[in-house]
């Protein structure tokens, strides 16, 4: 049997045996957050014509070189040119054009004045009216020029890149409707364990509601994959192995939970060992000493323990960065920073810890993270109250009050620079 590993190393070896899924062509709506599976270029330059940043006028810049608030300089409002209008007359000097946000620089023009600092000499500021300008205009001040965020054959989304809320904006304004991206693992999720029911179910006693399985559903689909919860697996091998050996064969990825330690009804590990290969089978770290991991007819399948935070920590820790590979991204590990702990943290346990905790500010603008007083690995609660994971290191040394910790964020997305 496969010896207890580190962290470090329980993670490369899942991400050794994954790879980036296939690729699938989405709406633009759809590539929020995915990865571009191939270089997307723009079909015009963008903008694809100079134009006013803003409501003004539209001069010529040498026209108010000698403009000051003692010797204002007046010019003829010739023309108005509201966004999708242009305006094909010559602006000769002397002369201005009112324009609006969005709409073409006059051929002549080369710069825009906003309209709140120019006066007011006759008319109301519109074509026939003469206004005034008490300073310079810079040359190319409030435009903005032709082909300046692209142009046309430009890569304006390379192969890789993760695309936001703004990059639809982008890519719809480059004309690119569709985007190539790495199909979104399926991923199987089973409970194991006969004293389980379905949460619809009032349990009676000795029995418990099956959460674990949509906490991890829930995790799954927040890693970007689209998880399938299975019925709920007895505390048997020939049903487990039945249960293990189908969801090999209709999905990317098995997620189980429960039955991974060493009792006389834990399976997950000669289910795996029978099926396929078992890799991994222990990690140092608490909670999640118990972690399962092998490949069943070349799909990855991993254990977890049946506790909710080991499960948990072990689904972020591990599986999420092996779901995210699958997906075509190369950032697999959440921002960590180093923070003061809030209080005394004694430590009896050689193995890596996590506790689940809360990160703020204190006045000073100091990271201060406060681990949750009960970090029993039974509890959901306390998982949902963090947005944090203190690391207390291997071996037995414990932490004072204001003692500096490595925090892993657990609301911060890998991507992220802190």
């Amino acid at each position: 049997m496969p010896d207890m590993i580190s962290l470090e190393e329980a993670r490369d070896l899942v991400l050794s045996r994954v790879s980036a899924l296939p690729v699938e062509t989405v709406s633009i709506l759809d590539a929020v957050g995915r990865v571009a599976a191939a270089d997307l270029k723009s079909d015009i330059d963008i903008s694809p014509f100079a134009h006013s940043a803003m409501d003004g006028f539209a001069v010529r810049a040498a026209d108010l070189a000698a403009a000051s608030p003692e010797s204002p300089v007046e010019l003829d409002v010739v023309a108005e040119v509201a966004a999708g209008e242009t305006y094909e007359g010559s602006l000769a000097p002397g002369q201005c054009v009112r324009i609006m946000t969005g709409a073409p620089l006059p051929a002549d023009a080369d710069a825009v004045v906003k309209y709140e600092v120019v006066g007011v000499v006759s008319g109301d500021g519109k074509p026939g009216s003469r206004v005034s300008f008490d300073q310079p205009a810079a040359l190319r001040a409030n435009v903005r020029e032709a082909g300046e965020e692209a142009k046309a054959g430009e890569i304006v989304v390379q192969a890789g890149e993760v695309v936001g809320t703004a990059g639809v904006g982008f890519l719809a304004g480059c004309g690119i409707l569709e985007m190539p991206t790495y199909r979104r693992p399926r991923v199987a999720v089973a409970a194991i364990g006969s004293e389980l029911v379905e949460p619809s179910v009032v349990p009676t006693a000795g029995k418990i509601r099956n959460s674990n399985s949509y906490a991890l559903a829930a995790c799954v689909r927040a890693a970007g994959g689209v998880p399938t919860i299975l019925p709920i697996v007895e505390d048997s091998h020939e049903a487990l192995a039945q249960a293990v050996r189908e969801a090999a064969r209709d999905y990317d990825f098995v997620i189980t939970s429960g039955g991974a330690s060493n009792g006389d009804f834990d399976f997950i590990k000669p289910v795996v060992s029978e099926l396929g290969e078992l890799l991994m089978t222990t990690v140092n770290m608490r909670p999640g000493k118990a972690q399962t991991f092998g490949i069943v007819d070349g799909t990855p399948v991993f254990g977890l323990p049946g506790n909710p935070a080991a499960a948990y920590v072990g689904f972020e820790m591990i599986i999420r960065p092996a779901l995210r590979k699958m997906q075509g991204y190369t950032h697999f590990e959440r921002p960590r920073v180093v923070a003061k702990l809030s209080r005394d943290v004694k430590k009896n346990d050689p193995r890596r810890i996590f506790l689940r905790s809360t990160l703020y500010k204190n006045d000073e603008g100091d990271y201060v993270v406060a681990p949750a007083k009960n970090q029993s690995s039974g509890l959901f609660g306390v998982i949902q109250r963090s947005n944090c994971m203190a690391i207390m290191p291997e071996g037995l040394e414990s932490r004072t009050a204001g003692s500096l910790i490595e925090c892993v964020l657990l609301d911060v997305a890998e991507e992220s620079s802190l």
